[in-house]
């Protein structure tokens, strides 16, 4: 399989969700975190630091289960609003 390179938007995209599952964590380890998502510390690590711009879908929303974050929020955060490219409906 052959990954496309990452956009800048895409490398954007991962440092706010990084700093979004790092402030949710608060005070609690990466290690607790992370087994109780039902991943390795490492992977959580990479995803908080941005090395990893886009994790799978089911990595995030175990992440954000354990952190009691809706995937509405963490998307709400992550993806920019896009309305000013949006083409304008006629009524």
């Amino acid at each position: 399989m052959v990954r496309l390179p990452l956009t800048p938007a895409d490398v954007e995209r991962g440092e706010r969700l990084g700093a979004l599952l790092r402030r949710a964590r608060g005070s609690r380890s990466m290690l607790s975190v992370a087994l109780d998502a039902g991943i390795s510390p490492e992977t959580l690590r990479k995803i908080e630091s941005g090395r990893v711009a886009t994790p799978s879908f089911s990595t995030i929303a175990a992440v954000a289960g354990v952190l009691h974050l809706s995937l509405d929020a963490v998307w709400a955060e992550v993806e920019p609003p896009r309305a000013a490219s949006l083409p304008q409906v006629a009524s």
